[in-house]
């Protein structure tokens, strides 16, 4: 689905009056459309009024008990699932602090137990040595210095070996020179170096290889409950299941595709010499 940022609040305010409508033209009140769905008539209320986002699970039940037409059903639900998307630009994520960032993130790799990462572009914070941190954050406004400390310390979870993470990294962001020679050589060795973990993936997938699909933008999926992906004015969050599913599928056709192993460390290892000469 193709949308502005805005549209994600105004969604979630017409989701609300198509729900309200369509109940009043079934011609049911309030309580007996809760009772039928089992949930409390506040909660309906709220979720008419756009002072509750209904989950996409809340929006199905609703609609079967109002035997929605398909064309409505399918209108509506077009409209959870977009309400049921949430945006952060880059602006407001600078207004509250990168820091508050880097905790969010902390939070949400120590509630996951399976974590993937698509990297066309760039290496991530967790599998960056501190020189490439501090470059990769030369944009952002402020000092920069509790950012670099809280991003390093989020390292640590890489060896919890209770969690699994799979890295998918395309040449691209391997090779693209954020440092100067050395420095990336030194980035390229960290990246052979984590790979040796046993609770860690990290593929590569070399310029040449034939993939139909081209790579779009960073995301990370979390288990199968909640992906994200960057833009370079912001982030979104996806919570559909039907979401998830198609990045877990980008995914898996990018992962078949990549070199894991010996044979990425070995690739790996000869990126690494380039640099240094």
């Amino acid at each position: 689905m193709t949308f502005q940022p805005e549209q994600l609040s105004r969604s979630k305010t017409v989701l609300a009056t198509s729900l309200r409508e369509l109940r009043k033209r079934v011609g049911l009140s309030q309580v007996r459309l809760a009772q039928r769905c089992n949930m409390s008539q506040t909660k309906l209320s709220n979720i008419e009024t756009g002072r509750v986002g209904p989950s996409l699970v809340d929006v199905e039940l609703i609609l079967k008990v109002l035997k929605a037409s398909p064309a409505e059903a399918a209108e509506v639900m077009s409209l959870a699932r977009l309400a049921n998307t949430e945006w952060e630009s880059k602006r407001a994520s600078w207004r509250k602090g990168v820091e508050k960032r880097q905790a969010e993130l902390a939070g949400l790799e120590s509630e996951a137990t399976v974590l993937r990462y698509f990297l066309p572009a760039m290496v991530t914070g967790l599998l960056a040595t501190p020189e490439y941190v501090k470059a990769s954050l030369s944009g952002s406004p402020g000092d920069k210095t509790v950012t670099i400390a809280r991003k390093l310390e989020r390292q640590a979870i890489l060896y919890d070996t209770t969690k699994a993470f799979t890295f998918l990294l395309t040449e691209q962001a391997v090779r693209w020179p954020v440092l100067q020679g050395a420095a990336m050589a030194v980035q390229v060795d960290r990246l052979v170096s984590l790979s040796h973990l046993p609770n860690v993936r990290i593929g590569v997938l070399p310029l040449g290889s034939t993939i139909s699909r081209g790579p779009m933008n960073t995301f990370t999926v979390y288990d199968e409950r909640l992906a994200t992906a960057e833009t370079f004015t912001g982030r979104m969050v996806f919570q559909d299941s039907r979401d998830i599913t198609e990045h877990l599928s980008v995914f898996d056709a990018y992962g078949s595709q990549a070199l894991f192993d010996e044979d990425a460390r070995h690739l790996l290892t000869e990126w690494a010499i380039a640099f240094r000469s």
